[in-house]
């Protein structure tokens, strides 16, 4: 089963957004990420129907951070991204006949309820401001003081 790594990546962007200190085009998110840029365009969408983020057209234009990233939390941008599920797990039958198969899922359901619950209450205890700061501090920790993608952050 593929991974759903919609936050991963919109968490990824919006770091990179904080760091430069100017607008990123669509084609220099998608290099961050591997990626084509309409995907980047369709996956900041959500953030921007939020405010989280703002994008200008034009020559000199591009996406920007929008929001006090002390305000916005993990959890904040995992709603924003449609709230994909957070297990690769799942039921081998959704409505079985089988009362073993049944008893099987209640016991998975409440399971998979306790995990996704712990995990986006601990999301919503991180702030894009924490990720920033904790980039900030790898970077000055790094003994190349270069970013994996070949170029050097400023801050």
């Amino acid at each position: 089963m593929k991974r759903d790594s919609k936050l991963s990546s919109v968490l990824h962007v919006l770091l990179h957004m904080a760091d430069a200190g100017r607008p990123l085009t669509s084609d220099e998110l998608a290099g961050y990420l591997d990626t084509n840029p309409v995907v980047v365009r369709r996956t900041l969408a959500g953030m921007r129907e939020r405010g989280y983020v703002a994008s200008e057209k034009g020559h000199g234009g591009g996406w920007t951070i929008a929001c006090d990233l002390a305000a916005v939390t993990l959890r904040d941008v995992y709603e924003a991204v449609g709230a994909p599920s957070v297990l690769a797990l799942d039921h081998r039958s959704e409505n079985p006949a089988c009362l073993v198969e049944q008893a099987v899922n209640a016991a998975l359901d409440e399971a998979f309820r306790e995990a996704e619950a712990l995990l986006v209450a601990r999301l919503g205890e991180v702030t894009l401001a924490d990720l920033a700061r904790d980039f900030t501090r790898r970077f000055k920790h790094h003994k190349q003081h270069h970013h994996t993608h070949g170029r050097r952050h400023e801050h």
